[in-house]
């Protein structure tokens, strides 16, 4: 599937980076590949997960899908949810929308986005939300944990058949200085370029079955 056309432009020119993911985050994608292998008979659902359910968990949530329908997945269904529920921080949204992506807010104290990442899609509903929150599965999900802290502090997550830490360092590090705008990029090219590593491996494996 086309993706909306700066977004798939970008997804085009991370495809041809995949030399810079070092050894040790290509092992841990290859897991998320074979999990969605293991899946494809049956919907894949990923819930990407971490403290506060507002920016990295969010960002990889949306590459995931953009990133399934980008290579023909079937059946990859996209999650997200923190260990507590605050509000998908604005700044990064604006990261996302530079991305490619088109989000529409409804407004209000946590927003229920409308994220749009091709023309032939349904847009995702993205809102900060816990990972147990009724909107996610209850079971048969991957939880991808994607910050340190979630990680650490949620060592069981109920329901889950697959689990993965694939963590980033959290961009609002940066939040109030001048590197702000750049880090948040940085951070949402990263995680889209190794979410479309983990889905083009997938697709691969997938074909030579």
């Amino acid at each position: 599937m086309h993706l909306l056309p700066q977004l798939n432009a970008l997804a085009t020119a991370l495809l041809q980076e995949f030399h810079q993911i070092p050894a040790e985050r290509k092992a841990l994608l290859h897991k998320l590949a074979d999990y969605l292998v293991q899946q494809q008979n049956s919907p894949a659902r990923l819930n990407f997960i971490c403290t506060h359910n507002s920016r990295r968990s969010h960002i990889a949530q949306v590459w995931a899908a953009a990133g399934a329908a980008y290579f023909g997945l079937p059946a990859v269904e996209t999650y997200s949810g923190g260990t507590e529920a605050t509000a998908f921080n604005p700044r990064a949204v604006k990261a996302l929308q530079r991305a490619g992506f088109q989000i529409d807010s409804p407004g209000g104290e946590n927003p229920h986005y409308q994220v749009t990442f091709a023309k032939a899609s349904e847009p995702l509903i993205c809102y900060s939300k816990t990972f147990d929150d009724p909107a996610n599965p209850e079971s048969g999900f991957a939880a991808i944990m994607t910050c340190s802290d979630a990680d650490e502090n949620c060592p069981f997550i109920p329901g889950a058949d697959f689990r993965l830490p694939l963590t980033y360092d959290d961009p609002k590090a940066a939040d109030g200085t001048p590197e702000e705008t750049a880090r948040y990029d940085e951070r949402v090219r990263q995680i889209g370029q190794e979410i479309l590593y983990a889905m083009q491996l997938a697709a691969q494996k997938m074909k030579s079955v």
